[in-house]
């Protein structure tokens, strides 16, 4: 299933072409579930903030609600939506309606890459240096790509945010990253704190795990160091990220 609209209407050629030229915008991804989506203020208030720092105004939630609600139509209940606005000039907003989708079904194993995002608080369009690096691990044998900065600080996944497990608290990179809207809503429900985590101190942590709107997935390594994953403790992050209550769009 694809389905794309810009500004509630399906595109033409004209309309669509902004959007692949000008690479410039910025979106948020969600999983939409019988019409609802986890933490739905917080993906407004993303899109608002970044399209105030990149367009210099706001952008309306009730808009985007509408949008999104007039893209799913009456016969979708289920999907994996992103909302992006793009254009250098007088932007347009386009959902995008997809299959929905799940965390993988097994550990991801990560390789560490020197690279950090331009612009890391903001979800902007163009990752291309992301992909690269991503593309760059899977070819490797590894699932993700670790970003991190040139002395080893470690920042966020190429699509994800990571978290380490010390004791029974949740230990998020203290970095520039992009605040993900599971790593936000997670923070609020776990006993968590930030602190800076480096390379060399990766094996001082019993385990780990990556968060994006997909969900949680457990870690079982990075480079050379191997986490004995703690299906119990993985299993309790996700049952308060599915405790989180769904949101409607109308």
């Amino acid at each position: 299933m694809l389905r794309i609209e810009i500004d509630g209407v399906p595109p033409t050629p004209d309309q669509l072409a902004p959007a692949v030229l000008a690479n410039y915008g910025h979106f948020t991804a969600m999983q939409v579930r019988d019409r609802r989506v986890r933490g739905l203020a917080r993906h407004l208030r993303r899109l608002d903030a970044a399209h105030r720092e990149l367009y210099g105004t706001g952008l309306d939630g009730d808009r985007v609600r509408a949008l999104v609600s007039h893209a799913l139509a009456d016969d979708v209940r289920d999907a994996s939506v992103r909302v992006v606005v793009f254009g250098t000039a007088d932007p347009a907003v386009l959902i995008a309606v997809r299959d929905p989708a799940s965390p993988p079904a097994g550990p991801q194993r990560l390789m560490s890459v020197d690279y950090r995002r331009p612009l890391p608080h903001v979800k902007h369009l163009g990752g291309f240096g992301q992909a690269h690096h991503r593309n760059r691990a899977t070819a490797a044998g590894y699932d993700e790509a670790l970003l991190t900065t040139p002395d080893g600080v470690v920042v966020e996944g190429a699509i994800t945010n990571i978290a380490f497990l010390d004791g029974d608290e949740v230990v998020w990179p203290e970095a520039d990253w992009l605040h993900g809207i599971t790593m936000q809503i997670l923070e609020h429900e776990l006993p968590s704190r930030r602190a800076v985590v480096r390379l060399a101190d990766l094996g001082s942590y019993r385990g780990a795990f990556l968060t994006n709107s997909i969900g949680v997935v457990a870690v079982s390594g990075v480079d050379d160091v191997e986490y004995e994953v703690d299906t119990g403790a993985v299993d309790r992050v996700r049952a308060a990220y599915d405790a989180v209550p769904w949101d409607a769009f109308e």
